[in-house]
Order: structure tokens, then sequence, then C-alpha cells
């Protein structure tokens, strides 16, 4: 099996949630040190991998946990740090000769850099207000730069030009990323609805050539994904965080409701989750017990784009698929890959998070406590698998103590980029 069976105490109707705080504290501070013992930040090769897995994901981490408020001590050292990898991945970006095409991807390229620079300077408290101001700014432009790049329908070639890690709905995600934290605009609302249209009609194109049950369809390298990092899923959930666009073009905001809803039916047939891929949905064609139940492929990461549904159009269908997607991720989510967000317990537990947040039901911060528990049992560390990029935000420990810091604020928890309220 691809997961741990769940053998963990579930929610007793009324009791009382307590959050261990020093206990998390003292886990976060934990990784926080093994993460700065084990990745030096200006070495290049540690920069490798963007957000994704490269120090750019680490800066992003530290610079997350220090705006918890739940870190006071530590927080002028964390911000110290978070420069380190701020900058050993701004140095790699600008010695990296690939083409300009790919620096427009968002969780693995140079445009996500610019956008923790962006993070960084805006709130940082070691330079002078001047110079923070003019170096956020900076990052900013290089940010916005990159609109040109995103906006041809097929600028990545034939591998696919609109899932979330390196097309344009990641590029889009950064976008809104920007103008929740930092309150700018780092596009126009013209240039931002182009590129929405963009993906509509990219979408849309390919679901008519290749005859899709959903009115927009995409594939990557000739696969059509339907989950979070690749696929249909992300993208909608993406498209969703424009409400301007949604209202303004009644039929973009139909096909998108519809291929929402496509998702949902899908859901219906596979127990709760949803398949990685198209021809997967309809009929089951692995064991119940090796399907994909990670954020990358399968609930744990459709869930958000349920939420963001729910929260779009107050239609109760998108909640009870969201508490669909809970179930199966409490059966199935104590996944044996490693403690990452991408593919690991965390990511897991972060389905919690939300769901606690969309309900105020205590049972769902309840089970993200047993899950960030779970990372602490014997099993786990003995049976575990070590990921590639142990120590990186998406596969390793790094996000790991975003999803533990979090359960300091379960009230304002989010998924790295993730954020659908």
């Amino acid at each position: 099996m691809r997961y741990f069976t769940n053998r963990l105490p579930d929610y007793t109707a009324g009791s009382p949630v307590d959050i261990p705080h020093a206990q998390l504290r003292g886990r976060v501070a934990s990784i926080v040190d093994a993460v700065v013992k084990h990745v030096q930040p200006r070495h290049l090769q540690n920069c490798q991998g963007g957000l994704y897995v490269g120090a750019a994901g680490i800066a992003y981490a530290l610079w997350y946990i220090t705006q918890t408020d739940q870190f006071p001590k530590e927080a002028l050292r964390y911000q110290g740090l978070c420069k380190q990898y701020l900058v050993g991945s701004v140095e790699y970006e600008k010695s990296n000769k690939i083409k300009r095409e790919a620096g427009a991807s968002f969780l693995c390229g140079a445009c996500g850099v610019d956008a923790v620079g962006a993070l960084y300077y805006h709130t940082s408290s070691s330079q002078s207000e001047g110079s923070s101001s003019h170096a956020a700014a900076q990052f900013l432009e290089s940010y916005a730069s990159f609109a040109k790049i995103c906006t041809p329908m097929n600028f990545l070639g034939p591998c696919g030009s609109d899932e979330l890690l390196v097309g344009r709905a990641g590029y889009l995600c950064g976008v809104q990323l920007l103008a929740q934290k930092l309150g700018k605009q780092v596009l126009s609302q013209e240039t931002t609805n182009s590129l929405c249209e963009v993906v509509v009609e990219s979408g849309r194109s390919y679901s008519k050539r290749h005859q899709s049950p959903s009115p927009l369809m995409y594939a990557y390298y000739d696969t059509e994904y339907l989950g979070a990092a690749h696929g249909l899923s992300g993208i909608l959930q993406v498209l969703l965080g424009f409400p301007n666009f949604v209202k303004s073009d009644f039929s973009a905001s139909k096909d998108i409701r519809d291929s929402v809803d496509f998702l949902v039916k899908c859901q219906a047939s596979h127990g709760g989750n949803i398949p990685s891929a198209l021809h997967k949905c309809g009929a089951r064609t692995r064991p119940a017990k090796h399907e994909l139940v990670h954020w990358c492929h399968g609930a744990p990461g459709v869930i958000y784009l349920f939420a963001k549904a729910y929260l779009t159009w107050k239609d109760d269908a998108y909640l009870q698929a969201c508490l669909k997607c809970g179930e199966v991720t409490w059966e199935k989510g104590l996944l044996k890959k490693g403690p990452g967000i991408c593919h690991g317990v965390a990511g897991s537990g972060y389905v919690f998070l939300l769901l606690y947040r969309l309900t105020g039901d205590k049972k769902h911060l309840h089970r993200a406590l047993q899950f960030a528990a779970f990372l602490e049992e014997e099993q786990f560390r003995r049976e575990a698998r070590v990921p590639d990029s142990p120590y990186s935000l998406y596969e390793g420990l790094a996000g790991t103590a975003c999803f533990l810091a979090d359960l300091l604020q379960p009230e304002k928890a989010e998924f790295p980029f993730f954020n659908v309220f």
C-alpha cells in the first residue's frame, strides 16, 4: 500500500481540542535547525528546483514562519536565514542559462524567486524602509515582465503551457499570492484578464480537439491530468481566484463551473478520491489501496478547487465534495512517501486545516493534530521513505514546518500558495 493504515483516534463529538503550542514551536525550531544544517544557501546546486525543491522554497518557508507571530525570539534569525536562501536563489537564476520561457515557471523557475524576493523585502525589518521598498519594487517589476512570456497560447511548446508547476496557471497563482500578501496588483486588470482568457481558450481548444467530457481540458506531456500539480483542478482553482474575470465573462464562468462539476462526478465514482488522469475516470484502473491520494494527484489537492467553488457559488454540493475528500484523506492520507506537502503526511494534514477553516468543526482540527503527531511515531520514522529533496518546501521538511506552524494558527492556515479564502 501507498499509505500506513490509520489507527489514530478519531474525534469524539463535543470533546475539547487542545493545541500543544510549546511542543509545536519546538518541533518547528528543530526542523529549521535541521534544514539549515543540511542545505547550504549559497551552494548553487541547492538552488535548483525553485520554490518546489530548491533554496527559494526554504526561503519562503522561513518567511512564512516569521509571519505567524508565533516565533518572536527566532524572528530576526529566521529573517536573516531567509535572506541567505533568497540571495543564493537569485544568484543561481542569474547564472542559469536556460530559456527565458522556463523562467516564467512559478514553482520551478525564476519568477517564483522574484515572488519570494518581493515578499521578503516588503516585510523586512533588517534594512531601511527606503531600500527595502526599492528592492521589493524591483522584484515585482521582474515578476511582471514574465507576463509577455506567458501570453502566447503554446509558449512552452507541445508539453503543455497551462499547468501549475511550470505553466501559465502557476504564473497567475503567483499574481494572486502577491496581491493577497502585499495588497499590490502586479499586473493591470486588462493583462490579468487577458492571461485568464488564454487559459480558458486553451482548455476549450484542447477539449474540442479531443472530444473531452469536460468543456475545459488540458494535457501535460500528453497526459490529461486532473490533479492540483499538473492538471485540470489546479488550473480551474487559479481561474476562480480572479473573481473580476469570472464575473465579467459569462461564457468562461459557465465552462469553468461545468468543468468543476465534471470533477465532482468523477469523485462520485471513485469513493471520494479523484483519479490522477482523465483516462482513469469512470473505471477503477488500479486497486483502491494503490490509488494516488496526494496533493499533487488526488483528493488532497482537488479539495482546494472544491473549496474555492463553494466559496464562489455557495453551492452545498461543493462543500459535500470537500468533506468526501476529507474522509478519503483520513483513511488513506498517512502516506509512506515522507513528511512533505506534495505527496506526504503534511500535505494530507493540510486538508483538515482547510476543512476546519471552511466549517469550524473541531473534528478537522483534531485530525490535523493527529496527522502531525503521527510524524513523530516510530512506525513513520522507521518505515517512511526519504524524499529525493528531504529538506525542501514541497517534498521535505520545510513544507512540514509550515504545516506545524499553521497548527499554531489554524484559523489562518493555508497550504503554500493555495489560499482559497
